[in-house]
């Protein structure tokens, strides 16, 4: 497992691409503060606004729009607190996402458009997390970037249509994947894992216990380190390009 691995010596461009609002908090937003913090520009493009996020605190009259809306301003504020310079939504509704190749040409214009040095998304193969069934949408977000970035972003001769509209092709870099059991990279977020926890908290609809949330997000720290003295980690498979 390769430490501390980023060695970038300029500022990088990173675009992060997944489902839902919340979900780059919770999957990376530890080392998302850590790269923001580093003077690294930071874009989110979010697939779904979380027009399903229902728990048992949601009003009985709340709608998918009412909650969209609220979804919005929700990730805004915490991608501030993690220091992102902007967050973007396609708004497909929540919890229907295939990896067709419509939405594939849809994320190679994502990827030329914003021309990224690095490319954060998740892992389509993990079917299990560690609050249970991983959610569909997760997986699908997954196989839809990495099919957009690999072979198509970089290649003229897909969707030809996208250089009439003026996207050139671009590959990025690196890939980092999160939310994976298949991980070679480490990266130690102790100094901003308290800077992820509040970003999390803006997500107040979602969270039903915030004392629960907290002590369990406290929990994950590594083994050989304790509770007086914590440490915390957020892994990923990395691919470099370049």
């Amino acid at each position: 497992m390769t430490l501390q691995p980023e060695n970038w010596e300029t500022p990088q461009k990173i675009l992060v691409i997944l489902a839902h609002p919340d979900d780059p908090e919770f999957f990376c937003g530890a080392t998302l503060a850590r790269w923001a913090r580093d003077g690294h520009q930071i874009t989110y493009q979010l697939l779904t606004c979380g027009d399903k996020g229902w728990n048992p605190t949601t009003p009985d009259d709340m709608t998918p729009d009412a909650l969209c809306a609220i979804r919005h301003r929700e990730q805004q504020a915490a991608a501030s607190v993690i220091g992102a310079k902007s967050v973007l939504f396609m708004d497909l509704p929540d919890g229907y996402l295939i990896p067709n190749l419509d939405l594939r040409r849809d994320i190679v214009r994502v990827i030329r458009r914003e021309k990224p040095d690095v490319l954060v998304t998740c892992d389509p193969q993990t079917l299990f997390a560690t609050y249970g069934i991983n959610h569909p949408d997760h997986r699908a977000c997954g196989q839809i970037v990495l099919d957009a970035v690999f072979p198509a972003a970089g290649s003229p001769f897909f969707f030809p249509e996208l250089l009439q509209e003026g996207y050139l092709p671009h590959m990025p870099k690196e890939v980092w994947v999160s939310l994976t059991n298949q991980g070679n990279t480490a990266l130690d977020v102790t100094d901003t894992w308290d800077i992820k926890l509040q970003a999390i908290l803006e997500h107040k609809s979602q969270v039903q216990d915030v004392d629960n949330l907290l002590q369990r997000m406290r929990s994950r720290r590594t083994e050989e380190s304790t509770e007086e003295n914590p440490r915390y980690e957020e892994r990923f498979r990395v691919m470099k390009y370049a």
